[in-house]
């Protein structure tokens, strides 16, 4: 069988749901759910073993999990697995190793990560193949390098500003797509971010520094995701501006992932290496 078996980690928030929906539709018949991971699922957990054919003749439901070492010993029979990871900045981590350890590939799109925490995936990804984006969008990963060439191309004489906008409900802040922004602006300015990076002004704080890259960050109601990029001179300013209109745009490109990772060696990915964009660095 050449079907790819997913296990989705989050299986029961937003994404997770947006995930699993897509993995329904046609167009999606070389991957098959197998599994989800949740701290919800506490009260309908699997306690056998899943086979793919079981699953796939529709003779059981999806595996339900509480944790995702309990998913890959009851699916051990499964060899052609990947797993999509949306839960949180702790809970990856743990994912990530686990992955490691059973060799079953790994698509992450949690965020809030430090350079320790990527440093510890990188390590991983020595022994099995890890996408780990802040954003899975299409739309976003352009947008990167259109930020690439734009902080490029206008140099230091236009000041950078950042605004990221997402629902109440989100925990970290900056945005993982707002930090990946403001890399590409510093990588390309040759600056240092931990040092050039403001977030949020508020009192008497003087005049802007020459390399301030600025980063705000809003959380109301529902937004699904915005981020504005703003290059700022002295006769004219650029705004260059993403709008996520539904989940789905993200859910898509994790999938894209997951089918990409089929045949890959073991190795540290993003979605620039899976969409087949340009690395400006």
């Amino acid at each position: 069988m050449d079907k790819t078996a997913v296990i989705v980690c989050g299986s029961s928030g937003k994404m997770g749901q947006s995930i699993i929906s897509l993995l329904k539709d046609a167009q999606y018949q070389d991957l098959i759910l197998i599994g989800g991971v949740d701290i919800n699922n506490s009260e309908n957990i699997t306690k056998e073993s899943v086979s793919l054919n079981d699953i796939e003749d529709k003779k059981i439901p999806f595996g339900k999990f509480v944790t995702l070492k309990e998913a890959l010993h009851f699916t051990s029979s499964v060899k052609n697995k990947v797993i999509i990871d949306f839960t949180t900045r702790q809970s990856s981590l743990i994912h990530a190793e686990e992955a490691m350890l059973y060799s079953v590939p790994i698509v992450i799109g949690s965020t809030g990560f430090n350079d320790e925490d990527i440093a510890k995936i990188t390590g991983f990804a020595k022994h099995m193949p890890v996408v780990l984006s802040g954003n899975m969008s299409l739309g976003i990963n352009v947008l990167l390098n259109i930020v690439y060439d734009t902080s490029k191309y206008l140099g230091k004489d236009y000041d950078c500003e950042i605004i990221e906008m997402h629902h109440r409900h989100k925990k970290d802040a900056p945005s993982g797509t707002a930090l990946m922004l403001a890399n590409a602006v510093a990588e390309e300015r040759k600056l240092d971010l931990k040092e050039s990076a403001v977030y949020g002004r508020c009192g008497e704080i003087g005049e802007r520094l020459e390399n301030e890259i600025g980063i705000s960050s809003v959380r109301a109601g529902d937004i699904i995701g915005e981020h504005k990029v703003i290059f700022a001179g002295n006769d004219e300013v650029i705004e260059i501006t993403h709008k996520a209109i539904s989940r789905n745009n993200f859910a898509k490109g994790a999938i894209k992932a997951a089918l990409w990772l089929k045949d890959k060696k073991m190795g540290f990915y993003d979605m620039r290496d899976v969409l087949g964009l340009e690395k400006h660095l």
